[in-house]
């Protein structure tokens, strides 16, 4: 519990203030920059005194100056803290829209244009969070999604949902897997309890939606990417 504590303690006492002088200046000069990066600064000094060593390989396949459609697996709550601080430049990421409504944290999401997702299986909620993230793609924005939709109870990779294959096709935006592991031991789902350790972040090489013909056919390449960089036994 040493490190939950530390972390969640880290999260707070350096937060609490940054959000207090982050999120006016974002506010008033509408550059969410300092906030995003001030954000990212926190994680990783709470990561550290957590004990939580994040390795990170394939960085450099990441084509500079362009904006990309990260697709990760996803095993534990530490999956987004260890991930959005690796990715070279400033990402939005798809999020449920109860989120959204946390007081400070919520705002810090809407500044930095995090996309609502309405999980009421309707295609019209589906169609706006895609526009949402064509829009943001457009401005330079990367964005990240976690492809299973949910996190793997066992670490194993679950069935990808279609949605980010649709704003890949209809975006054209590089598609860049991402495999995680090890955070499934660090904290297991439905755990609040953090164990120090190693997150394994692997990007691979991009992915162009124009070289496939169908959507099934560039998510049966993003899984087998993804399913790469893992270790036997989660890859199905």
């Amino acid at each position: 519990m040493i490190s939950s504590l530390l972390l969640l303690s880290t999260i707070i006492l350096l937060g609490a203030p940054s959000a207090v002088i982050f999120i006016p200046w974002a506010i008033i000069t509408r550059n969410v920059l300092p906030l995003y990066n001030v954000t990212q600064m926190i994680v990783r000094i709470g990561y550290f005194l957590a004990r939580i060593r994040v390795e990170v390989t394939g960085r450099d396949l990441v084509p500079p100056n362009t904006a990309c459609i990260f697709m990760a697996n996803h095993v534990s709550n530490l999956d987004p803290p260890a991930l959005l601080p690796s990715i070279p430049g400033r990402t939005s990421a798809f999020l449920k829209r109860s989120l959204m409504s946390i007081p400070v944290l919520g705002w810090g999401f809407q500044l930095g244009e995090f996309i609502p997702v309405d999980r009421d299986g309707r295609k019209e909620s589906a169609q706006r969070s895609i526009e949402e993230a064509r829009r943001i793609l457009a401005k330079g924005v990367h964005i990240t999604t976690f492809v299973e939709g949910t996190r793997s109870k066992d670490g194993r990779l679950l069935p990808f949902k279609k949605g980010p294959f649709y704003l890949a096709m209809a975006a054209g935006a590089p598609c860049i897997p991402v495999s995680i592991w090890g955070t499934e031991t660090l904290m297991a789902k439905g755990s609040v309890r953090i164990k120090p350790g190693t997150a394994h972040i692997t990007f691979h090489e991009p992915l162009v939606p124009a070289d496939y013909k169908t959507r099934e056919d560039l998510m049966a390449a993003v899984r087998a990417a993804i399913a790469s960089g893992l270790p036997e036994w989660m890859r199905k």
